[in-house]
């Protein structure tokens, strides 16, 4: 498998990018958008791992650092204002593979930057665990952080009270009643009314002006993800469910359901 380091240009800076597999003759390429401030290879080399893995099956694969992060020139402008540095990568795919299909990748805030940007000018869109906490990661504040984290109560629960062998361990005891109880007292609480122009809204009216195939991963064990399943219609037949996982899919379980589900999406 051919791995090669690049450049491409972005708005006067350069932003380092890693492309495993040959554009030669492809007839679809995958992107990897990068999310939080995390650099191209990903959490513990996950992206690094699941680009040799795409490419292996015959399809190429682009990484890149945006701005200001990683071997990247400029100015971090996080998420939000990654859309240049997405539409970069996009079209020095184009340029390189004109014939190409382009499915677009993000896990986290990646995803969201991806709905805001109504795909970026991917042709496919693979969105994974999408950020809907208003504020930066490191910065949301403490209203938003306690809502998110009664959405994601709720989602859980949902889930759980749907499930009968989870039914069967509350009723069997094998279930922390106190703990069960304080869960309960969290979701009383009211929510926090939605903003009309709120960071959720903006990402589905972004993803309504994308017209090509969309996939949504969701980690069953992560919480972004059922903060994200809390405020989402969760009757979207685009919604993809790995009970067992984790954020970044690390178990090896979730590896090869995420493979899977990306080869689908491509």
């Amino acid at each position: 498998m051919i791995r090669q380091h690049l450049t491409i240009r972005c708005e006067g800076s350069a932003m380092g990018a890693t492309l495993d597999g040959s554009l030669e003759g492809a007839k679809a390429a995958l992107l990897i958008v990068s999310g939080g401030n995390e650099i191209r290879s990903g959490a513990w080399e996950g992206q690094a791992w699941l680009a040799a893995e795409v490419a292996a099956k015959g399809i190429p694969v682009l990484r890149f650092d945006r701005r200001g992060v990683g071997d990247s020139e400029g100015t971090n402008a996080t998420y939000r204002g990654s859309a240049p540095d997405i539409a970069a990568a996009l079209g020095w795919l184009r340029k390189q593979a004109p014939q190409a299909r382009i499915a677009a990748l993000g896990n986290c805030d990646a995803a969201s930057a991806l709905m805001l940007g109504a795909g970026c000018g991917a042709d496919a869109l693979i969105l994974s665990n999408p950020w809907t906490i208003e504020g930066e990661d490191e910065n949301a504040s403490a209203e938003a952080r306690a809502d998110a984290q009664v959405s994601s109560l709720r989602a859980h629960y949902r889930a759980r009270l749907a499930n009968p062998a989870a039914l069967l361990r509350l009723l069997s005891g094998k279930v922390s009643l106190r703990s069960l109880f304080g869960s309960l007292m969290a979701l009383a609480r009211p929510r926090a009314p939605s903003a009309p122009d709120g960071l959720a809204q903006r990402m589905a009216s972004g993803l309504a002006r994308f017209s090509g195939p969309v996939s949504i991963l969701i980690a069953g064990r992560d919480r972004t993800a059922q903060t994200f399943l809390g405020c989402w219609d969760g009757k979207d037949e685009r919604i993809a469910r790995c009970e067992g996982a984790t954020h970044s899919f690390v178990e090896a379980d979730a590896r090869e359901w995420l493979v899977g589900q990306v080869l689908k999406g491509i």
